[in-house]
């Protein structure tokens, strides 16, 4: 079955019309008819119902188009990385980030890096976060991640890149977002969200507010309901910089404590790629040479 069938299976699934899935397709609706019946038979199962009114998923088509997609959008996805590779590079190097972290310069050290290393690229790769299971299982040559993540995490090898700060995420216009820096003082009054899969450390910070201010607060399930609530005026909430990706929605003020996430680089402990160490040297470097960058 190849990506054209794919999508003859598809787009009659969304369409339940013979007719127009085939004028979508920019075929007959005859072929169409024909390309359906053979897939069937290939595949041994029926994918859909017929009737004068059109076409509707079986039950088992129903499940058997769910993974279609997903495979029809790697596939895709596959060819299309193959093509920019083909155009322009001979190696990559992939590195897998959590959805909504943010590495400060990754953008500058992708840069440096491919100027001073003709024919290899650095993808990112955006996971959900706090998994790793495709850098487990060798898919992903660099990793972003929490050292208490991964340091018991056997065949890894770790590689420190940063300390991120606790910060306190406000609407822009907040009073609190005027400040340099915020006080659990600074906070009676408010409504701070907690939970949601928050970090020791944080944890540990939101812990010590509760019991010690009596702060009013309230559990909020994840971190995208937690910033629809900050804008909804429902309350503020505490953060690691690490996950301020930086869209400008939201104000980020530094947090008065001591706890600090460290965040590093994870590579397989028998890849012998330099190339890939550069690029971690490269990131390590920008970090330094920062030092006080908001993180």
């Amino acid at each position: 079955m190849d990506l054209k069938k794919i999508d003859y299976i598809l787009e009659l699934a969304k369409t339940c019309n013979f007719n127009r899935a085939a004028e979508n397709l920019f075929i007959s609706q005859p072929a169409l008819t024909y390309q359906i019946k053979i897939l069937e038979d290939e595949v041994g199962f029926q994918i859909f119902y017929r009737s004068g009114k059109g076409a509707t998923l079986t039950p088992a088509g129903e499940q058997f188009c769910k993974s279609l997609k997903n495979i029809r959008d790697e596939l895709k996805f596959a060819i299309e990385q193959g093509q920019n590779f083909s155009r322009r590079y001979q190696k990559n190097i992939s590195i897998g980030l959590p959805m909504r972290s943010a590495i400060y310069f990754l953008p500058q050290a992708i840069e440096k890096f491919e100027r001073a290393n003709a024919g290899i690229s650095i993808t990112p790769e955006f996971i959900p976060l706090h998994s790793c299971e495709k850098f487990l299982r060798g898919e992903q040559d660099i990793l972003f991640a929490r050292e208490q993540d991964m340091k018991c995490t056997p065949n890894v090898k770790i590689h420190r890149l940063f300390y991120s700060k606790i910060y306190l995420i406000t609407e822009k216009n907040d009073p609190l977002a005027q400040k340099e820096k915020v006080t659990a003082d600074d906070l009676q009054g408010r409504v701070l969200m907690v939970g949601g899969g928050s970090q020791p450390e944080l944890r540990a910070v939101q812990n010590r507010i509760i019991q010690n201010f009596k702060i009013e607060h309230f559990n909020s399930n994840d971190r995208e309901t937690t910033l629809t609530n900050v804008a909804a005026h429902k309350g503020i909430c505490l953060a690691p910089g690490y996950l301020n990706d930086h869209n400008n929605e939201f104000a980020w003020t530094p947090f008065d404590c001591e706890e600090k996430i460290s965040c590093v680089l994870c590579t397989h402990s028998d890849n012998k790629n330099t190339a890939v160490f550069e690029f971690i040297k490269i990131l390590q470097d920008f970090y330094t040479q920062n030092i006080n960058l908001p993180v």
